[in-house]
């Protein structure tokens, strides 16, 4: 059993114990947050950004998700592991999204699936709860729908867009979710919203009221440079420990100075004198056996 589950992260919320959450794409770095105690790790469909280089979220298929989701689910033996649904998985209908959330789960050994929206995709998230697989809404800036929005921007704004993300949560809640994202709204409106649910609040850009916190790895790593979000704080220089590392690298070989004696392995049963025949005689090496 793993150490962290839909009710030790509910257990987490009532005895008022922050969660800690990252998104993560590879098994490796999956296996470092798993030993660095994160509570949860998050397949976010941010990797059409972070891994692919696209300008947003919307080109990342389903079979991508399910890709890197196995990957992440292999490295975490005790981080709760949840992948994103991305665009057009969900949105047709409560069967497709059922039929979808069902694929992710199969075929990553994930904990539980994601996708954005409240009130609009409560039956989606009935049918997958009803299903036994826990879900994860996300509401506020939803990235899938950030054409509709006009960009990246806060939500929340003003009594009319204050009310409309209460709904939302609480839209999501009823249907059967266990966490909820809250991203890009203002704090003390994401405060209220952590206050009024039950189930958990992760935020991302949402001040420090919600249950827990997410932030993508890449950027709270220093791996993207200056180009971050202003709730993104860094916490180790990363990207510039790499780039010196890279640099190192480069001039060593083309100096000549990479592989040392010391890196390389001692000889063989092929001597010098073997060697030295092979060049004399210009041998043929053997066919390779098919």
């Amino acid at each position: 059993m793993k150490q962290n589950t839909v009710v030790t992260l509910a257990a987490m919320k009532v005895r008022g114990e922050k969660i800690s959450q990252l998104t993560c794409y590879d098994y490796t770095t999956a296996c470092l947050m798993d030993q660095a105690g994160v509570n949860m790790v998050l397949v976010g469909d941010s990797l059409g950004m972070t891994m692919q280089g696209y300008a947003d979220t919307l080109p990342v298929t389903l079979e991508e998700m399910i890709l890197y989701g196995r990957s992440v689910a292999r490295g975490c033996r005790q981080a709760f592991v949840v992948v994103d649904m991305p665009f057009m998985s969900y949105q047709v209908s409560p069967q497709q999204a059922l039929a979808n959330a069902g694929r992710i789960m199969q075929e990553t050994g994930a904990d539980a699936v994601k996708l954005e929206g409240g009130r609009g995709i409560q039956e989606q998230i009935r049918a997958i709860t009803g299903a036994g697989i826990p879900v994860c809404a996300h509401i506020g800036m939803t990235p899938q729908s950030y054409h509709a929005f006009g960009g990246f921007k806060v939500q929340g704004k003003g009594e009319d867009g204050a009310a409309a993300l209460l709904a939302d949560a609480l839209a999501v809640q009823a249907a059967g979710a266990f966490a909820v994202v809250l991203e890009c709204v203002p704090p003390k409106l994401a405060a209220l919203v952590t206050r009024k649910l039950d189930i958990i609040t992760i935020g991302i850009g949402a001040g420090a009221g919600c249950d827990g916190q997410v932030l993508v790895w890449q950027d709270m790593l220093g791996l993207n440079g200056d180009k971050v979000p202003k709730f993104v704080r860094c916490f180790a220089p990363v990207g510039q420990t790499m780039t010196q590392a890279f640099r190192a690298y480069d001039r060593e070989v083309k100096a000549g100075a990479f592989p040392a004696v010391s890196e390389t392995y001692a000889q063989s049963d092929c001597g010098d004198d073997v060697l030295a025949r092979l060049e004399q005689n210009n041998a043929a090496f053997p066919a390779a056996v098919v």
